[in-house]
């Protein structure tokens, strides 16, 4: 009898625990509820009467406003990434340069991901030009640029931030690649091709065998293994497609104390030259005739600053 009262209690208290842990378990999301009264406001740099339209910087100063909203994404409308702002304040530069109306669309995002948007547009207007440069990346037509393999530090990483010692921050020092590094990969088979026609200035990414070079923490995320050359088709970093460039004034802590150009490239819809770090946008450190070295800052990785060189003459290797 002692037995059998004890395998009673031992099975009450084992399902004690069992509806306990349910219990536990039993979480609910809550009440989903779409945001409302999403309301966007903007600032453009240097506007007044006589110049509505903005300073030439082509900077607006954006703020978001909703009812039950967790945080807020912005599509500028011009073919850059979209920008997540907790607090429903951003910053952004347009770079194509004359008078434009941008679609800028802010979503309000709410509980379990549902959104409400409003679309604002937005004039502004953008005068930044880098002449010399365009001459020297296109030659006044159409020209190709190719990865500088054979020398060393054709690609190279360093830090994005001050925290670093004697100018870290401006160049390559945790790592340089060696020449022909990367010949295992297609990465080498790149042609970007700049060209200006009738007032377009345009880039374009060629490779005959229509991969893409993806940085590992990239190729991660994607699912793809370790850092290295992939099939681009349909992809994030899909290399399709004519890109229209334009230019505007870089405002980095590497620009200022690096000495670099001064000029940023930006290229639409997501271009990119050959190894994807998931921007757009490339900070020129120099270019003249037959060199182009700039840095490109990583996404997902923002402490990444990548170091690229190319020349107009494709190497050979031997």
């Amino acid at each position: 009898m002692k037995n059998i009262s004890k395998h009673i209690l031992v099975t009450l208290i084992g399902l004690l625990f069992i509806a306990s842990a349910c219990q536990k378990d039993d979480y609910k999301l809550g009440e989903l509820i779409a945001p409302s009264n999403v309301a966007v406001t903007f600032e453009i740099v240097g506007a007044d009467a006589e110049h509505p339209n903005g300073d030439g910087s082509g900077v607006v100063n954006f703020t978001a406003t909703a009812d039950h909203e967790i945080t807020f994404t912005f599509d500028f409308g011009d073919g850059k990434d979209k920008q997540i702002a907790a607090d429903g304040t951003t910053s952004h530069q347009f770079s194509v340069n004359g008078t434009v109306i941008y679609n800028v669309t802010v979503s309000a995002v709410g509980t379990g991901g549902i959104s409400s948007t409003k679309t604002t547009p937005v004039e502004v207007f953008s005068s930044f030009a880098d002449d010399e440069a365009k001459q020297f990346l296109t030659g006044g037509t159409t020209k190709s640029w190719y990865w500088a393999a054979d020398q060393p530090g054709h690609l190279g990483l360093g830090p994005n931030d001050m925290v670093y010692e004697n100018g870290s921050h401006t160049y390559a020092a945790w790592y340089m690649s060696a020449p022909w590094e990367k010949s295992a990969t297609s990465l080498y088979q790149c042609e970007f091709k700049f060209s200006v026609e009738s007032g377009s200035f345009t880039f374009e990414q060629l490779n005959p065998t229509g991969e893409a070079f993806v940085q590992g923490n990239y190729a991660s995320e994607f699912g793809l293994g370790a850092e290295g050359s992939y099939p681009s088709a349909g992809t994030a970093f899909d290399i399709a497609g004519v890109k229209n460039v334009s230019f505007s004034p870089s405002a980095s802590l590497a620009t200022i104390d690096g000495g670099y150009r001064g000029t940023t490239l930006n290229f639409s819809n997501g271009g990119y030259m050959g190894f994807y770090a998931g921007s757009s946008d490339y900070e020129i450190i120099e270019v003249t005739e037959n060199i182009l070295k700039v840095r490109v800052v990583q996404v997902n990785t923002p402490l990444f600053a990548w170091y690229h060189t190319f020349t107009n003459v494709k190497p050979e290797q031997k």
